[in-house]
């Protein structure tokens, strides 16, 4: 074991693993700027490192690898005018990125609540473990956001509507929902990884991609669907289409007791947020990679920090936690095209770029 660095991250060696574990429990090991920046550090140090043949990124304490971003910071910024939006952004989308191309296998754990930014750090992942305590989720439209990290991509890549699905009501799956989804690969459950974990730090130098799946596989369930994939059907016919308000109105001719729940869940959203979500889930379907997804992404959410209904939704959920935002406009049909064209302008010299 080398390299230890305490702290809201731990980044070390152990075997021929590299570690990278995130070290905020209390805060359900939500992810700050600074974070990012050391994750960034740690690839940076294993790729170059012959002894490491693999990444590992697991969170710390029982409650989930990562429940999102540092939520109340970028609230705290977005009300006094400040710059943590484009610079936390800017840092953690290109870092999602560069996670997609690693060059060596990348081990996400994904146990018990993996959100938003968590997401981001484990869904582009070369091997993403979930397990029968795992609780995914991109909630963002309930903050007046849309779901980002390149959220748009995975979603987009989901079979039929199951990612509209979960991009507008930001319901949680499970471990075999979120392969159902393309969110994750193999099931271990949580009892069986400590074995693993242990085995994937004895793999050989050079262990390719491959190598690492069979030993996955050795400890997984073979599960590949949970409750939300028998539903593929209904959700297919519901939300198959363009415009908000077509979804709204299938809903509602639907009746079933289904179709009423999804109608009240989707009641609590950001009208705007779910507007500008299911344009860029449609964009997403014909982008030509994450990265323009990401640029995307980047755009909108430059938006959002300048927007009311981010700052109110946060209030809501994580300040005052009332539950009862007020959103601005408070109707999907009162969102005007000229609204969303701001989400989708091109930022100039601004724009995301990648190393």
């Amino acid at each position: 074991m080398s390299g230890v660095e305490e702290g809201d991250l731990i980044v070390r060696r152990e075997g021929a693993a590299g570690v990278i574990r995130l070290n905020r429990p209390k805060a359900l090991n939500a992810m700050t700027l600074e974070m990012s920046i050391g994750i960034d550090a740690a690839l940076d140090r294993f790729e170059t490192d012959p002894a490491v043949a693999l990444i590992i990124l697991e969170g710390a304490g029982e409650r989930g690898l990562c429940a999102g971003g540092d939520i109340r910071g970028l609230w705290e910024s977005s009300r006094e005018g400040g710059d943590l939006g484009a610079r936390f952004w800017r840092q953690e989308y290109v870092m999602n990125a560069r996670i997609a191309k690693y060059p060596k296998p990348y081990v996400a754990f994904m146990d018990g609540l993996v959100m938003g930014g968590g997401v981001g750090l484990s869904g582009h992942a070369s091997h993403r473990v979930v397990t029968d305590r795992t609780k995914l989720a991109m909630p963002e439209v309930g903050l007046g956001f849309f779901p980002d990290v390149g959220g748009t991509w995975l979603l987009s890549r989901s079979p039929g509507e199951i990612g509209t699905y979960f991009g507008l009501t930001g319901q949680t799956m499970n471990g075999p929902d979120a392969i159902h989804a393309k969110f994750a690969d193999a099931v271990v459950p949580a009892a069986k990884w400590p074995e693993l974990r242990e085995a994937l730090t004895r793999v050989r130098p050079g262990a390719t991609a491959a190598d690492v799946s069979k030993l996955i596989d050795g400890f997984a369930t073979g599960e590949t669907a949970g409750p939300v994939a028998v539903k593929q059907a209904t959700i297919d016919a519901l939300f198959g289409f363009d415009r908000m308000e077509d979804i709204f109105a299938a809903l509602a001719r639907d009746g079933s007791e289904f179709a009423l729940a999804t109608l009240k869940t989707l009641n609590e959203k950001s009208p705007r947020g779910m507007v500008v979500t299911l344009k860029l889930l449609r964009l997403a379907r014909t982008a030509s990679s994450l990265e323009a997804c990401l640029v995307r992404e980047y755009r909108a959410a430059l938006e959002v920090f300048r927007s009311d209904d981010f700052r109110e939704g946060v209030r809501a959920a994580v300040i005052d936690k009332d539950r009862k935002p007020t959103w601005s406009p408070p109707r999907v049909e009162d969102v005007t095209p000229h609204m969303l064209a701001l989400y989708l302008a091109e930022i100039g010299a601004d724009e995301l770029k990648f190393n």
